[in-house]
């Protein structure tokens, strides 16, 4: 892929020099624009990636979509438009001519509106979405953005409208993230787009028969298709001590703001779990100057996930910026001061934050009648057992490598919706987008892709301490996931070998 960001498109570049598979990187005044050349037709989009930025010129082109190299958004070359999470926004369009044996990039246009799957069935006319999270949210903007006509209620308990959750244990925890930012659309959005957002609203009943929701208000909501998108909530731990008021979970932004305020004048915070949040989360805290205490029973957090020398060199980051590690420990009591371990030693912690993963809500769709088993079950087209169902995001189990998996991911959670939108729209679009996340730790990224349950091997080329490594999952000879610290672009290109 050609990247020179110091061509100005404006003074017209050989038309040679533009390549028939990857982009050209330049700028038209002050912004990055990458030109493409798609079946013999020249097209000039945005070269920064609508979600967070990130430089499109480093990603990897695929037919006439550019995927972003930091969190893999995938966008049009021809028309610019969001094709796949986490970006939305569409990128920003030029005009290209040609004079002579030249092209140049002149003007701006407006990027054509989102093509609409042609319907292999009927479109419903109500849409009903239960849930505020990633998959209910990404399911209301794409009928949006496809030209659904019908009506889009969507039906949160949250207090907020949906936010960047990931950014919670990140930057926001950290006080680096102004709160302004957390929202994923200003309330007009919903207003200008007609989605109909209830918040602090509660289901409490779903009538299949009737194609009717009951909420905790006692109100009615009846439906042609229904999205249930109720993600996944935090494990508790039933421990003395632990329903005490400075004990904190971290899933929603009431959650950070709540657990902000109970450290504005900590001087020390225990976290009991190591995993990605609870490390992310660390991190945040360590930053803000507390003593940050963390207690695990395994011996090394993560090595499960990321292998040991991934594992290995996430620990000693935190230790190197002060974090304390109880590790192989199991937490007895909290008093509210002192957080008590079952080997008799205790730990002074003016607040606990409590990260021990999350169980998926099902209560709803089991009280329904429809299928559950660590998750409700859907068909490879995110339909559940009951007929104008669907469900997606953390909550949901589809069919993947000939058995089942539920992934608690953010974009995963995200394109989930996107495809329940498409085929209620009439694509009969089968979900198989591989699991995609990122994890940020004292200014590295580890971004990791695919499946990664259960692998029997890993092969490491380069070394996680120099920020520049690609780590390879494999499973019976089978490769299945991937992670980078610094390799970005061979992530990317890994995607299409994952099983």
């Amino acid at each position: 892929m050609a990247a020179n960001s110091d061509l100005d498109f404006t003074q017209g570049v050989a038309l040679s020099s533009i390549p028939e598979t990857g982009v050209l990187s330049g700028h038209v005044g002050d912004a990055p624009v990458l030109l493409a050349r798609v079946q013999g037709q020249l097209h000039a989009v945005s070269a920064s990636c609508t979600h967070y930025g990130g430089p499109l010129g480093e990603g990897l082109r695929v037919g006439d979509e550019i995927r972003c190299p930091w969190h893999h958004a995938c966008f049009s070359l021809r028309t610019g438009q969001a094709l796949k999470a986490p970006a939305f926004a569409p990128l920003a369009c030029w005009t290209v001519e040609v004079e002579g044996d030249r092209a140049y990039v002149r003007s701006a246009q407006d990027p054509a509106p989102a093509p609409a799957p042609t319907p292999t069935t009927a479109v419903p006319g109500r849409v009903l979405i239960v849930g505020g999270g990633a998959a209910a949210f990404a399911c209301a903007q794409r009928l949006r953005e496809r030209g659904f006509p019908g009506s889009v209620t969507l039906l949160s308990a949250d207090a907020d409208p949906p936010c960047d959750r990931p950014n919670l244990s990140k930057d926001y925890l950290a006080g680096t993230a102004d709160e302004a930012w957390i929202p994923l659309q200003a309330p007009e959005f919903y207003t200008d787009n007609r989605i109909d957002l209830h918040l602090n609203c509660k289901v409490t009943a779903i009538d299949a028969d009737a194609h009717r929701v009951t909420t905790a208000a006692g109100e009615h909501f009846d439906y042609d298709a229904l999205l249930l998108a109720t993600g996944a909530e935090p494990n508790h731990l039933p421990l003395p001590g632990f329903d005490l008021p400075n004990v904190y979970a971290l899933r929603s932004q009431a959650d950070s703001r709540a657990l902000l305020a109970g450290i504005e004048h900590a001087k020390s915070v225990a976290i009991v779990g190591a995993g990605f949040i609870g490390l992310e989360a660390a991190g945040a805290l360590r930053s803000r100057g507390l003593a940050v205490h963390v207690i695990a029973p395994e011996a090394l957090p993560l090595a499960r996930i990321v292998g040991d020398t991934l594992a290995h060199d996430l620990l000693k980051r935190h230790q190197d910026q002060g974090v304390q590690f109880h590790l192989q420990a199991q937490t007895q009591s909290f008093d509210g001061k002192t957080l008590t371990l079952a080997d008799g030693s205790t730990i002074d912690a003016d607040a606990v934050l409590v990260g021990v993963g999350v169980k998926p809500r099902t209560a709803l769709a089991q009280a329904a009648g429809l299928a559950v088993d660590n998750g409700i079950l859907v068909d490879p087209f995110l339909r559940t057992s009951a007929a104008g169902i669907y469900a997606a995001g953390d909550v949901a189990s589809y069919p993947h490598a000939g058995g089942r998996a539920r992934v608690e991911h953010w974009v995963h959670a995200e394109r989930m919706g996107q495809c329940v939108a498409d085929n209620l729209l009439g694509a009969a679009r089968a979900f198989d987008d591989p699991p995609f996340f990122w994890t940020h730790h004292y200014g590295t990224d580890l971004r990791y892709l695919g499946h990664g349950r259960g692998w029997t091997s890993v092969e490491l080329d380069g070394a996680p301490a120099d920020n520049d490594c690609l780590a390879r999952y494999y499973r019976d000879g089978a490769l299945i996931a991937a992670a980078a610290i610094g390799r970005d672009r061979q992530l990317l290109e890994l995607q299409a070998q994952l099983q």
